[in-house]
Parts: structure tokens; sequence; C-alpha cells
């Protein structure tokens, strides 16, 4: 892995191919790693970076002190270290919370957007006794065994048809998640309301789902879809939260068909 120093931070990321910038933004629980078949697949066409979010994967901690516009300012920061002019940003899950939080707060950066089972954040889509269930469940899981809480949290991310050795490989990266950056990311990022934002995203956008997604089910998608101008929703048959991984194919051609369909 590679790191850049954004503001004091160390960032971790991971890169390959050559092409125009696409970067990736991973999904809670996670980091650069999720997207390791991505970075392969996507390497013919375009330059692709994906990141380790602050307190994630070989990142430094997410500092204490940080909110939603600190982190998007150390993601701006960071493609500006790069040095990656008007890249394509995708964001999976969180990472879609970041990517339209970039896009409200830094509206110049992104080329085009895709959105992959994304939310306007949690505040945004989900009813306020369901955020406050999954805010609940995770406390509680801070004192439960990591093994159990991984393959709970784990099992939302999939339906039940889908191979072990996928399932296996996001336990293990759940379990190695830090604690504080999971307390963090609920205290600070769940309440967050990104609606405002999704009339002014003026860039091409894609709406990425799997109509199988307990986590971010039909109804967040189709409000986003009805709130981005000119968005294309595509919603994938049998595939849950994690599409990337379930069906990379079907769902790394649909990402390239409408990156493909942008101007350079």
């Amino acid at each position: 892995m590679d790191l850049v120093d954004v503001g004091g931070l160390r960032v971790a990321y991971r890169q390959a191919g050559h092409g125009p910038p696409l970067v990736l933004l991973h999904g809670g629980n996670s980091d650069s790693r999720d997207w390791t078949g991505q970075l392969e697949s996507f390497a013919d066409d375009f330059t692709v970076i994906a990141w380790d979010t602050p307190g994630c994967g070989g990142s430094d901690d997410l500092p204490a002190t940080y909110g939603m516009d600190d982190l998007v300012d150390t993601l701006a920061g960071f493609l500006r270290a790069l040095g990656l002019a008007r890249p394509h940003v995708l964001g999976l899950s969180l990472g879609a919370i970041f990517a339209i939080a970039l896009h409200g707060r830094h509206p110049e950066i992104a080329r085009s957007l895709v959105l992959a089972s994304a939310y306007a954040g949690w505040g945004g889509s989900l009813p306020p006794e369901e955020v406050q269930r999954r805010v609940q469940n995770a406390v509680r899981d801070a004192d439960r065994p990591a093994d159990d809480v991984a393959r709970e949290f784990v099992a939302t991310l999939f339906p039940p048809n889908t191979p072990s050795s996928v399932v296996e490989m996001q336990v293990a990266m759940v379990k190695e998640s830090r604690p504080a950056t999971t307390k963090a990311m609920l205290t600070r990022f769940a309440p967050v309301d990104l609606r405002p934002v999704l009339p002014t995203i003026d860039v091409p956008t894609l709406l990425l789902y799997g109509d199988l997604d307990v986590r971010s089910p039909a109804p967040v998608a189709e409000a986003l879809h009805a709130h981005i101008p000119g968005s294309v929703l595509v919603q994938l048959p049998g595939i849950g939260h994690c599409g990337h991984l379930e069906a990379p194919r079907q769902w790394d051609a649909e990402v390239l068909a409408f990156l493909r369909r942008q101007p350079t």
C-alpha cells in the first residue's frame, strides 16, 4: 500500500491501472481490500485509487474531533495530494454518503458519481426509529465477541446463497475494524441528513442497488433517484448490499458501461 500525508494524517491507499482517475470509497467496517476485484477489473480503463478512510485499514485513526465536514475535507485534500483532477467518484454504502457529502462541500471535484447501496445519510434515508435501532444494536455489540458481531453484521450484507468464501472474507475484515472508529461513525455520522444536497448534484450519477438489499432497500434507492436530477437507477436482481462481491462481473459491467459514456 501507499501512504500520503493529508493535513497531518497518514492516509493509506491502493492504486492500479492507467487512464482517467476513478476513486473508490469503501463502506463501513471495511477498508480498501474490499475493492480488490475492482482494482483489477477497472484498471484497463482507469487509474483506480481505493483509499482507507481514516480510522480504517492502514490509515491513521480518525481524530476525536472529526465530524462529517472534517472527513470530507480530508478526502478532498487526499485527492489534491495525489493530483487527481476531476476524478470519477464511486462510493459504496457509507462511502456513498461520503461521496454525496463531498459533492455538497466541494462540488467542483467529481466528474461523475457512482452511488452504490447508497443513503442520503442514515438520517436522510431511514426512519428515525430504524436509525435508533441500528445505533443501539451497535452500542450493545461493543461488549460482545467480535466473531459473533461480525457474522451477524455480514449476514445483513448478503443473501443466504452467497458463497461462503465471500462471506468469510468479509467477516475477517469486519473483525479487524477499530471499535473507536465504529463508535465515531455511529455517533457523528449516523444522524447526518444529506437530502438538501441531492437536488444540487449536477454531474452524471449512477445509482446502483441490489433488489434484495435489506440495509438500503428499494424505497431508499427510489428516493435518491427522485431527488438527484438526471440520475440513472439500476437495480440488480437477486443481489444484496454488496453486489461488487456477490456478482462482480454484472456489477462491474454496469459501472463500466456508465463511466465509458462520460466525456473524458
